[in-house]
Formats: C-alpha cells, sequence, structure tokens
C-alpha cells in the first residue's frame, strides 16, 4: 500500500494544474464515481465519474471560449449541485477565472454580491437555467450586463467529435479562481489563487490527512467557500476518492443526517466548523443514531474558526457510543490568503489540549494558571506543513518572539496566494510581511494572534483586531 502511494504522489507531484488533475483522474479512475449530491431527504439525487466531470468541463469550455478571453472572469451562482462542478472546471480549462459566490438572499440589499461584482468586473454569468429562469428570484436582475449562461443547457453538454483545444494549455502561474473574504469587518477582497498555489496546497493536505482512493469525503459546506471548494471538493479529487455532497440548509435543519451520510458511505474524512459539531450534539437524540456506526471516521476536521476544547470533548463523549473516536479529532488553522490550509496535526493523533493564565494571554504571555479562576484553555492546530514556514512575530518591530510570546502569525510557502484582486495597497499590507533583518522572504500577516509550542505545535488565541490598547 505504501509504495502504490508513494508511486501515485510521484504522479501527482509532476502535475501543474486542476486541468491536469482532472485529466488525470478521468484516464486513471474514469468510470468511478468522483461525487455524489444527496437529495435534502435522504437518497441519492445525481452522480458523475471523474471520466463524465472532465468530458462536460471540456465541452462547457468550448461554450465559453466562444464568449470571454482567458483571463475574464465568470460569476458562478449556484446551489450545492453537480453544476457547479462543472461551471467550475469549465472555467478553468477555458482560462477564465472562476468567481464562485453565494446566491444572494431574496429581497435583501445589504450582501455583498454588489460590492464583488463592482470589484472582479466578471463578464460571464454561469448559472443553472432554473435560477436564470427566475426561480429564485431575478437573478440576472441583480447582476445587470452580464452574459448569462446556463451550464446545463442540452447545447453546453454537446461535445465536439473529434475534441477541440481551447486557446492554450493552462498554466501553473495562471489564476484559477477569486476567493473573495467574507467582508465581516470590511470590503471583501478576491483573493488570488493560482493552480500552482491549489496544487501546493492539495498535496500537503494529502500527506498531512494520509488519505487514499478509498478515503471518502462526506461535505455540507458551501461550494463556494474555501473549505467546502478546496478541502473537500478539490482534496477528494487530488486523492482520487469519493465526495459525497449535501446542501447547507439540508445540514442545519438535520445536523445528523451528516453524520448518517458518513455511516452510509463509510466516509473516512469529514469537515466542519466548530459549530457544525457543537450543533450536532445539541440536536443529537439517541433513536435518530440507534443505526449509525461512525467507527469509519479517522478525521473529523475542525477548523474555519476558533476551535473549542468544550466542543471536541462534548462531541467525542456524545458520539463515543457511535463508534467515533476522540483521536480522529483534528484540529487546522487556515485562511482564504493561504489558499485555504495553513497548519494541521498528524491523523490519529488527536487533539492537544493545553491551560493557561488568562492573564497572562492577556500581557501577550504564556504561563501557567495561577488558579482556577485564571486559567483559559486553548487548542492545538498542528504544525506547518512541509514546504511551509510559520513564525511568531511582533507586528510592530518585525521581530521573531520568544515560545513563551504571543504574536502574529506570519506564514510563508507555496500556498501562500498573490494577493487581493487589483487592491496592491492592501496586498501590499497583508502579503507583504518582511521579518526585521530578512528581506527576502514575503510573509503573509494572519491577523489572528498565537504562539508555538513544542514541535511547532500552533495555538490561535484571538485576533489584532480584537485588542483595546488601555494606557499602553
Amino acid at each position: 500500500m505504501a509504495a502504490a502511494s508513494d508511486g501515485e504522489a510521484a504522479s501527482l507531484a509532476v502535475l501543474s494544474s486542476l486541468v491536469d488533475l482532472l485529466g488525470y483522474r478521468a484516464a486513471e479512475q474514469g468510470g468511478e464515481r468522483a461525487y455524489i449530491l444527496l437529495a435534502d431527504r435522504g437518497g441519492e439525487e445525481r452522480a458523475i465519474t471523474f471520466a463524465e466531470l472532465d468530458r462536460r468541463a471540456r465541452a462547457l469550455a468550448l461554450r465559453l471560449a466562444e464568449r470571454a478571453a482567458p483571463g475574464e472572469r465568470a460569476l458562478l451562482l449556484f446551489p450545492t449541485g453537480i453544476e457547479f462542478l462543472i461551471a467550475f472546471f469549465g472555467c478553468l480549462v477555458a482560462g477564465i477565472i472562476a468567481v464562485p459566490m453565494m446566491l444572494p438572499r431574496r429581497q435583501s440589499a445589504r450582501d455583498s454580491s454588489a460590492s464583488i461584482l463592482a470589484d472582479c468586473t466578471p463578464r460571464l454569468g454561469l448559472a443553472t437555467a432554473a435560477l436564470i429562469a427566475g426561480t429564485r428570484g431575478d437573478i440576472t436582475g441583480r447582476f445587470p450586463g452580464l452574459d448569462w449562461l446556463a451550464v446545463d443547457d442540452p447545447l453546453c453538454a454537446a461535445a465536439a467529435d473529434p475534441p477541440q483545444p481551447v486557446h492554450r494549455a493552462v498554466t501553473a502561474g495562471d489564476t484559477a479562481f477569486l476567493q473573495y473574504t467574507s467582508g465581516s469587518t470590511s470590503q471583501p477582497k478576491g483573493v488570488v489563487v493560482s493552480h500552482a498555489n491549489l496544487m501546493a496546497n492539495l498535496a500537503m493536505m494529502r500527506a498531512a490527512f494520509g488519505n487514499t482512493r478509498r478515503s471518502t469525503y462526506v461535505s455540507w459546506t458551501p461550494l463556494y467557500h474555501d473549505m467546502g471548494l478546496i478541502i473537500n471538493v478539490l482534496e477528494s479529487l487530488y486523492s482520487g476518492a469519493l465526495c459525497v455532497l449535501l446542501s447547507p440548509v439540508s445540514f442545519v435543519q438535520r445536523p445528523l443526517a451528516w453524520l448518517r451520510a458518513i455511516s452510509d458511505y463509510r466516509a473516512e474524512i469529514a469537515v466542519g466548523p466548530d459549530f457544525a459539531f457543537a450543533l450536532c450534539v445539541d440536536r443529537y437524540r439517541p433513536a435518530e443514531m440507534a443505526d449509525i456506526d461512525l467507527s469509519c471516521w479517522k478525521l473529523a476536521l475542525n477548523a474555519s474558526e476558533s476551535v473549542r476544547a468544550e466542543t471536541i470533548r462534548r462531541f467525542a463523549a456524545t458520539f463515543a457510543p457511535h463508534g467515533f473516536a476522540a483521536a480522529a479529532m483534528y484540529p487546522a488553522y487556515g485562511m482564504a490568503e493561504a489558499t485555504v490550509l495553513i497548519s494541521g496535526g498528524r491523523r490519529g493523533a488527536g487533539p492537544l489540549i493545553r491551560r493557561l493564565s488568562r492573564d497572562g494571554l492577556f500581557r501577550h504571555r504564556v504561563a501557567t494558571p495561577a488558579g482556577e479562576a485564571d486559567t483559559r484553555e486553548v487548542v492545538g492546530c498542528g504544525a506547518a506543513f512541509p514546504g511551509e514556514r510559520i513564525a511568531i512575530v511582533d507586528p510592530e518591530s518585525g521581530l521573531r518572539l520568544d515560545p513563551d510570546r504571543v504574536g502574529e502569525i506570519w506564514v510563508a510557502g507555496p500556498n501562500v496566494a498573490h494577493g487581493y484582486w487589483q487592491n496592491p495597497e492592501a496586498t501590499a499590507e497583508t502579503f507583504g510581511g518582511r521579518l526585521a533583518g530578512d528581506d527576502d522572504t514575503r510573509w503573509l500577516r494572519s491577523g489572528d494572534l498565537g504562539f508555538q509550542g513544542e514541535a511547532g505545535e500552533l495555538f490561535i488565541t484571538g485576533r489584532i483586531k480584537e485588542i483595546v490598547i488601555i494606557r499602553g
């Protein structure tokens, strides 16, 4: 098994883009199912093989190339489903920059869609025929001036025979897509993610997760979000594994449906933010879980927001009777500016939780608690991946800090994105960190606070913008 895995790692290492990756999977595992979409009330709604996804993406790319040139942007507006995947990979094949975006809320003028539209000035709008027809409000009216294309139109599925090339070969340095930040504290910014960034981060994750072609994923996280798109959809493709998709609405309404799908498909990997694990505990009903076996779940990745020790304990205790192993819990840390993941632990090692002085952390010191009232628990989020570096830095002086000090988390590596779309000032501020005495390395300044423990274990303690300085 190790030799086969090493051989595949070598084959993957020579691929330079996601287009190459999809082609590789279509050639190696063409008839196998790559993605399954589950209906909101259970059962399979639709599935697609690696070969069919490759064929549909290349067929769509021909239609896209008739309407836009490489480097132009296409807005992707889809519910969770197979059409999103076809649209995303179709853009990649055509060299068009995909811009995945949340469907705008009904009758809402306060979402970020107008800001994103103005920032990236897309030429194309891709959606399903039903959405373009107005089944969820006037989508085309909300985004005027776009050339709309229904991905499920039969013309988009018709492949040329013989196959025709689309413009030019995609290279590692090409921009694959723009991942927009949430915009919760400022205007959304489009992170420019290249094929090289993606392939580097996917390789890091595969090595850390220890996954194989048999490591089925089950995901409910939105596909316009980096957790849903990269950690689930693209990482499963990188490993050649099946990915089972549920809609976010289905999960919120019935959280235990996520766990049932993990059990039914014998999934090894399922990923979610901390609130998702807490919600499963809150909605736990023994009668609904009587036949659910979670012993197959080897990596329960908890990331995207603060990881809470209490959530980890509650989830492990609640679902231990159903075969869930506490060591499967996998806290991790990441951000869109580093493609997605920055740090993670060793599969099966379990979470590392430390009890520290609350007062010490307020003073940016790592210290032993003076008593129970002075205690705060922090969860380790693993160490830097191979080929990547993490530094704890004084944000004012740029000096590295000692292990007993809390500072800003800086990151350098091939997974760090190029910057923000057409925003040189914000790019220089966030992506242009320089350590004192080192002029060669460009560091990503995360804006997060933390420290590194033994073996480089990273602990997150807060955000710089959450600090209020009083009298120094």
